[in-house]
This record gives C-alpha cells, sequence and structure tokens, in this order.
C-alpha cells in the first residue's frame, strides 16, 4: 500500500484542485477560484439515487443534496481503484482491465474488506457463467433455446447482510 494516497482532483493540502477526467455522464460546475467552468464526468445520480434508496428502509427519503455528495464520492471510489488497476495493467502491458485487477487495487489500496467481497463475487461469476454456457452449449433450455441466468439477481453482494451472511 503506498504511503501517499491522493484522491484525484485533491493536493497535498487537501484543497480540491480542477478535474479533468472522462466519465459516464457529465455535469458542469463552476471552480469558485478561478470562475472557470469545468466538466465533471460523475455516475448517473438516478443510479446513485436507487443504490441509496435499496439500502435503507422503504418509508426512509433521501436529499438531492445527500445523493450528490454520494454521488460524487461513489465516482471518485471509481476513478481512484480503476485508476490503481489501470496501473497494474499498464506495467505489465495489459490493455484491458479484468476483476482480478480490480481486486489488487482494492488490495494495495488498503481496502481488504472490499476486495475479499468481490473476489467472492468473482468466483461465484465465473462459475455461473461456466454453468450457463455448459447449459446454453448444450442447448439446455426444454424448447432448445438457450437458458439465461440473472447472475447479477444471484450474486448480489448489496442484499441484506442476513442473505449475504448465508450466501458466504
Amino acid at each position: 500500500m503506498s504511503d501517499n494516497i491522493n484522491f484525484t482532483g485533491f493536493a497535498q493540502s487537501g484543497q480540491p484542485q480542477p478535474q479533468s477526467h472522462s466519465r459516464a455522464s457529465s455535469s458542469t460546475t463552476q471552480d469558485a477560484n478561478d470562475g472557470v467552468r469545468h466538466d465533471n464526468n460523475l455516475l448517473p445520480i438516478a443510479n446513485v439515487g436507487r443504490i441509496m434508496k435499496d439500502a435503507l428502509p422503504p418509508q426512509a427519503k433521501i436529499s438531492k443534496h445527500a445523493k450528490e455528495a454520494i454521488q460524487e464520492c461513489a465516482t471518485e471510489f471509481v476513478g481512484f481503484v480503476t485508476g490503481e488497476a489501470s496501473e497494474r495493467c499498464r506495467r505489465e502491458r495489459r490493455k484491458t482491465i479484468n476483476g482480478d485487477d480490480i481486486c489488487h487495487a482494492m488490495r494495495s489500496l488498503g481496502l481488504d474488506h472490499y476486495a475479499d467481497a468481490m473476489r467472492r463475487y468473482l468466483q461465484r461469476y465465473r462459475e455461473t457463467e461456466e454453468l450457463a454456457a455448459a447449459l446454453n452449449h448444450g442447448g439446455g433450455g426444454r424448447d432448445g433455446r438457450a437458458i439465461q441466468i440473472d447472475v447479477r439477481a444471484e450474486l448480489s453482494i448489496f442484499k441484506g447482510s442476513n442473505q449475504q451472511d448465508d450466501r458466504y
């Protein structure tokens, strides 16, 4: 793990710095220091809100400000981990980041708990994909059509903690 962890967009002193990343969706903000507008590509707010809502009781409400704060944090987290994984791929002269690279990046950043959860997810995902491929290769469906397995529903690590404990 690196002793000098820096989130993108923050200098050593902890003061925000302008960003120039390329991510899923974008919004425009104006930097108070220089009056220049910067494009910040963020994760879609609707997706972030849906993930937040799934983790709360049905009657809970989430403010717009809370969603925006988590949107920025989640976007930064994804970029931070992906950047570390990308660096590993660059060192190994590979162009494609895979799930193992993400797990390695999480470990090297001190996020062992998340890396362990990701490793379990990847293992079950690969097992499910192998099963689906085997069933599809043999014409698995009763009517000769391919079988589809909803992997996300099967493997979601975001379901209630009781379900998660039972699964692993």
